[in-house]
């Protein structure tokens, strides 16, 4: 009977190992599983949408991106290999684009956005602060910035791959930047072949989180949370910060050479003519979150709320409200080359006739 117990015992044990190997084999990392293929990509959540050249390029959950020649009439799900959810999509001309995600991902395509490839992940953002600032160290041994960022590379390396990066930007084909939370910030020269940690670069030692960089054709500015403005300084190599109107979190900034528009939680918006250094704000008349702007093809600012309402910067500078036959959540607004209004959101994707 003893016997007879420890054969039981031990054919159990043999299954359940048996049961947490099978398990532990059709277990695979979304950092290296493959989006799915779906008919429904283009109605799924999507967070950015951007263009290549006339090609439209939209990115969003679980590794889907999506695109379209037609002007947004069809569209067709793009070739990804990671199933993680992507915030940002740019590109810098109509071949070569970026998009960047949760776990620290960053992608690149060369023919348009038809297929990606991945250049890094938070796997490997650890280690490259660690390299990097032991090597300052050891430059600058009395500096003492460089052993709390290597002290935040080895937290990094801790925690593994759980730091998304919100917005993506490059210049040219070879020189841009990606940024997320906690002040994460890395650079390249060479298209993304190398990503160079930029932490120090930056004016932020509480460590806020960084939602959103653009150029506005004469500077190129970074918001963030707690009010965050910073705009990149090419003499000096660094984002240096500048006044703030608003101590709550900026989602975006666009703008045209001589002029800054902001946005961001419940319905700031806030607008300047001179460089930054002062503010006036528009008032909505929201309380709700405004999350994407772009300009149409008469220069006028286009705003777009969580909610889905649609704004309108008018001559006086006073914020209007468009009327819509319907709306839906708005997470990322383009203008198509026909001039189109093309919003991603909650929904998936949907377009606003030209005006």
């Amino acid at each position: 009977m003893c016997a007879l117990r420890r054969y039981v015992r031990l054919a159990v044990a043999a299954l359940l190992a048996l049961q947490g190997s099978a398990w532990a084999a059709g277990y695979v990392d979304v950092l290296e599983l493959p989006a799915k293929s779906s008919a429904l990509a283009v109605r799924s959540p999507l967070l950015d949408v951007a263009l290549a050249g006339d090609r439209l390029v939209a990115v969003g959950q679980r590794g889907h991106i999506v695109y379209s020649d037609d002007v947004g009439q069809s569209w067709q799900q793009a070739q990804v290999p990671v199933s993680v959810d992507l915030n940002a999509v740019h590109f810098a001309n109509p071949s070569q684009g970026w998009v960047v995600g949760n776990d620290g991902v960053i992608l690149h395509s060369d023919d348009g956005g038809r297929s990606w490839r991945k250049q890094l992940d938070g796997r490997q953002i650890g280690t490259l602060l660690v390299e990097r600032y032991k090597t300052l160290a050891q430059l600058e041994p009395d500096n003492e910035q460089w052993p709390t960022l290597i002290a935040e590379g080895e937290r990094l390396k801790t925690e593994g791959a759980d730091k998304p990066f919100l917005d993506v930007w490059f210049a040219d084909a070879q020189n841009g930047f990606a940024v997320g939370v906690f002040n994460l910030i890395l650079g390249t020269h060479d298209g993304g072949q190398t990503w160079v940690p930029l932490q120090d670069r930056s004016d932020n030692a509480m460590g806020l989180h960084l939602t959103a960089l653009n150029s506005t054709g004469d500077a190129l500015y970074l918001v963030g949370e707690q009010g965050l403005i910073r705009r990149w300084d090419a003499t000096g190599q660094r984002f240096v910060a500048l006044p703030s109107p608003y101590e709550g979190t900026f989602f975006g900034v666009i703008g045209r050479p001589g002029e800054v528009l902001l946005y961001g939680l419940r319905g700031h918006v806030f607008l300047s003519r001179d460089g930054a250094q002062s503010w006036q704000q528009l008032d909505s008349g929201l309380e709700v979150s405004v999350t994407a702007a772009t300009q149409n093809r008469g220069g006028r600012y286009q705003l777009f709320t969580q909610a889905g309402h649609r704004m309108q910067v008018e001559n006086d500078l006073s914020l209007s409200l468009v009327p819509q036959k319907s709306q839906s959540p708005v997470a990322g607004v383009v203008l198509s080359a026909r001039g189109d209004l093309v919003l991603v959101g909650s929904r998936g994707v949907r377009t606003l006739a030209s005006e």
